[in-house]
């Protein structure tokens, strides 16, 4: 690595660091109570809506939030399906197929937001701001509903209820990620993101392009309300694009400045929760540590990827091609990399992206060098957990810091404790039965897609890359990421259709047992702050040791899981390279 990039990766850790603490103050007011000059306007809002804003158990809350879901997925469907009649199309664009749709419904409704399609030339300006845009908004909402519901139940002692997910979503959507979107809009349009609602542009090129074809003097511009849906796209960590070239593309990611501020938006609110947690449950040092357990695995897996990406292609230095940065050349693999964003910009949100649950690109993750799409492999299917996605990064996490104390009771002979909360196997069903889900998801897609005609007729290449394009496809999917290693030709019926039922799939079959936890852990007594302390003194769930309890557990229980399909994949492709 280079002293550019340490210094890029430094700073950057620095600024979500920042970012997070008073990020995470507002966040811990809202678990609670919306702020107080706006209280008003919230009930008004709900009781318009006929919410009582009651509180619900696990099962109320559980029960609201998959009835939301279903119909905000239902209600997408019919919106594609109808977009040639309806208005805002002036591209006039059809309908797409009933499989690509279906999956897109689902992909959106579950924070993944993988596409099969070019948005530019799908989908209508209504589709993109009623449809795509709004579940932006819900979804992540929804993620970070959850999320406040788990803190619920560590903060609580012998209650019944979790909060309430109306309130909540409508709460989350109003107060933070509507005006910080409106904000970062702002940013994003000064920067030259476009916004607009003209029809496609027709300019004329400065230098007349000869082609077989003919002569071509001419190149049609998408146009379209960008800058909006960029903000949600990236403070939710969705990451659909407007375009299907993402965020390498100069109408949505024009700038340096544009750059850093969609990667500092990506971590700003999964890194706000950690410090949210440890205000709600009584210790702030409890989201420090938590923050630090994902800075250690986030600063690992960037440098793996930075220093690949520097290192270049092997075979070319073997031909003798001068890969070195210098003064003249970036060096290094700029395959499928913006020249304007070059290797350490582009590594760096590489990694961002895989870690959180956000499937935005600035780069072609195909042109990786294996060990880099190795670790951006990795970093998902770990269950997006190092900082992760809005909500599902903080729960996720707390599912393996339960775990890790589980782990340690056993080897200690103590009784497993968590925040002043005893933990039994009531608590460690679901906690294993969402740590489970993701990997049997992956694993068996994976392996039906390689092993029937359907699966492998979307193969580019063959080998260990082909392998590799399903196993990444299969695991943005079932971990919410929706980005996506090319190559893998996926809009076809088998393929929207298996990962719509592993979006759908990894997404709920995970929340459902988180909310179960929660329930549980409310409704247990919660000890006193000196009593916990005297009964954990082996253990502090603060500390050094348990950071690194933490990420042993993380990586453990990740890479053991996908190492198998990794080395038939990324390391296979890694020791043809360097062989």
């Amino acid at each position: 690595m280079t002293t550019q990039m340490w210094m890029l990766l430094a700073t950057f850790v620095l600024a979500v660091w920042l970012i997070a603490v008073p990020l995470g103050r507002v966040l811990a007011l809202l678990v609670e109570r919306a702020p107080q000059p706006l209280a008003g306007v919230e009930r008004r809002l709900l009781r318009a809506c006929g919410v009582s804003g009651a509180e619900q158990d696990w099962r109320g809350y559980a029960g609201a939030l998959l009835l939301f879901n279903l119909a905000g997925a239902l209600f997408l469907y019919a919106l594609q399906q109808l977009q040639p009649v309806l208005p805002l199309n002036p591209q006039h664009f059809a309908a797409p197929t009933w499989d690509s749709a279906l999956n897109t419904a689902v992909s959106f409704v579950t924070n993944t937001n993988w596409q099969g399609y070019a948005g530019e030339t799908t989908m209508s300006h209504l589709t993109q701001m009623l449809g795509l845009t709004v579940q932006n908004f819900l979804s992540a909402a929804t993620g970070i509903a959850v999320a406040f519901a788990l803190m619920r139940g560590f903060a609580r002692s012998a209650a019944a209820g979790i909060g309430n997910f109306w309130v909540d979503v409508v709460r989350i959507t109003l107060w933070l990620l509507l005006p910080l979107s409106v904000l970062l809009a702002l940013a994003f349009a000064a920067q030259g993101v476009i916004q607009n609602l003209s029809p496609d542009l027709t300019v004329a090129l400065l230098e007349p392009l000869h082609t077989d074809a003919g002569v071509v003097g001419s190149q049609t511009l998408a146009m379209g309300p960008v800058a909006s849906q960029e903000a949600i796209k990236m403070l939710g960590t969705n990451g659909g694009g407007f375009m299907n070239a993402n965020s390498a593309h100069p109408f949505e990611n024009p700038t340096a400045w544009t750059n850093v501020l969609q990667m500092l938006a990506i971590f700003a609110i999964p890194a706000g929760l950690c410090m949210a947690f440890g205000r709600v449950v009584g210790d702030r040092r409890q989201g420090w540590a938590l923050l630090a357990a994902m800075t250690v695995l986030f600063v690992a897996a960037v440098a793996v990827i930075l220093t690949q990406e520097q290192a270049g292609n092997p075979h070319f230095a073997a031909l003798g091609v001068d890969q070195a940065a210098s003064a003249l050349q970036a060096g290094g693999n700029m395959e499928g990399k913006e020249v304007r964003f070059g290797i350490a910009a582009s590594a760096l949100f590489a990694a961002v992206t895989t870690a959180a649950s956000c499937g935005a690109v600035n780069a072609m993750h195909a042109s990786l060098m294996p060990l880099s799409g190795g670790v951006a492999l990795l970093l998902m299917q770990l269950g997006e957990v190092v900082f992760g996605g809005v909500g599902s990064g903080l729960y996720g996490m707390l599912l393996f810091a339960l775990l890790a104390v589980f782990v340690a009771g056993l080897m200690t002979g103590r009784t497993p404790e968590y925040l002043g909360k005893k933990i039994s196997p009531a608590e460690m069903k679901p906690v294993v039965i969402a740590i489970l889900v993701t990997p049997l998801l992956v694993l068996l897609g994976t392996a039906i897609a390689v092993g029937s005609e359907a699966g492998r007729a979307g193969l580019l290449n063959a080998g260990a890359a082909g392998f590799t394009e399903v196993l990444y496809a299969f695991s943005s999917a079932a971990n919410n990421n929706g980005s996506a290693f090319a190559g893998l030709s996926a809009n076809t019926p088998f393929y929207n259709c298996a990962l719509a039922l592993a979006m759908a799939l990894g997404r709920f079959a995970v929340i459902v047992p988180v909310l179960a936890l929660a329930g549980t852990l409310a409704g247990r007594i919660r000890a006193t702050r000196a009593a916990t302390d005297s009964v954990s003194a082996a253990l502090p769930t603060h500390g050094p040791m348990f950071v690194v309890l933490l990420v042993l557990t993380v990586l453990l229980v990740g890479a053991l899981t996908y190492l198998p399909a990794l080395a038939l994949g990324p390391l296979v492709e890694h020791i043809n390279l360097i062989r």
